[in-house]
């Protein structure tokens, strides 16, 4: 068998030219010039036999070859950098990216509260968030661009791991000077005289809600309609109408003008989850934001 001779260094310049899509980025981030980091890319690439990336003057690509040869160079990677860092302070040490696929209903208030304690305990770890529709955080993860997600959708996919840590009912979104402000609770059938907002019937939230309400018999017909949960936010707070979002959608804290109501009759519900590919082992600085989400994720189910 002939020998495979590179080194650490080109490995580290695919991975991060990989990863940041750019020779620019890359070279900063490595602290090299351009033509040398070039240099190293074409040698990985002549040793290897098979060229990983395309580019050109304004766009870098993984080819197929590439893709598959970047989950082995990070596999790799990690697992020199996980036994150098058996004798040293992990939390000191570690580095690197993590890209995270998450629906933007989580990604508003659950994600930062975990980011902040995750930036604080591994200052050396960047992390990159995709913040997308469903549909868009399932792909991310089966496609490798994201390392793992956060997600109500992934359960029936022979290719994902999904592993639960919350779940979460529909509340009514509501000012807190509106008529039904003071309510502990309240069904849809009193949503009959509200001007009532919904989520463009392709989200994943808008088909959960359609299916419970096909089921009773009952449906709420939307004043608008928008794209994301957010923007539904907004427009209750600005007094347009009252929404169903999902609870983590609405602060952690009391809000100065939002405030949420259980909505009954029938009970909607989604479960939250971290989506994983199957036989994909993360990164260490990918695992550590994983554990911490997942140990967040219980806290706020007690």
């Amino acid at each position: 068998m002939a020998r495979i001779n590179f080194d650490l260094q080109e490995l580290q310049a695919f991975v991060a030219v990989a990863e940041r899509s750019s020779f620019r980025a890359a070279a900063e981030d490595l602290h090299l010039s351009q033509p040398a980091l070039s240099r190293r890319i074409e040698k990985l690439e002549t040793i290897l036999g098979a060229r990983l990336l395309d580019r050109t003057t304004r766009h870098v690509a993984l080819t197929n070859v590439g893709r598959v040869f970047l989950e082995h160079a990070r596999a790799a990677l990690a697992e020199l950098e996980s036994a150098m860092l058996g004798v040293v302070d992990l939390a000191a040490q570690l580095s690197g990216l993590v890209s995270v696929a998450c629906v933007p209903s989580a990604a508003y208030y659950f994600l930062p509260s975990v980011l902040k304690e995750f930036a604080a305990r591994y200052p050396r770890i960047r992390v990159r968030v995709i913040d997308e529709g469903a549909n868009f955080v399932l792909n991310a993860v089966t496609s490798g661009r994201a390392d793992f997600g956060i997600n109500f959708i992934g359960t029936q996919e022979t290719e994902v791991e999904f592993r639960s840590i919350f779940k979460e009912d529909f509340v009514l979104a509501v000012r807190n000077d509106h008529a039904l402000a003071t309510r502990k609770s309240v069904t849809w059938e009193d949503l009959a005289g509200e001007r009532f907002m919904t989520v463009h019937k392709d989200s994943g939230n808008r088909l959960l809600i359609d299916a419970a309400l096909a089921k009773g018999g009952k449906r709420a017909q939307g004043a608008f309609e928008v794209s994301h949960v957010l923007t539904l936010l907004g427009m209750v707070e600005a007094g347009l109408g009252v929404a169903a979002v999902p609870q983590l959608a609405l602060p952690l804290t009391t809000h100065p003008t939002l405030i949420g109501i259980p909505l009954m009759k029938p009970r909607v519900s989604r479960t939250l989850g971290l989506i994983s590919r199957h036989g994909h082992t993360l990164s260490p600085a990918a695992s550590v934001l994983y554990g911490m989400l997942r140990d967040a994720g219980k806290a706020a189910r007690s």
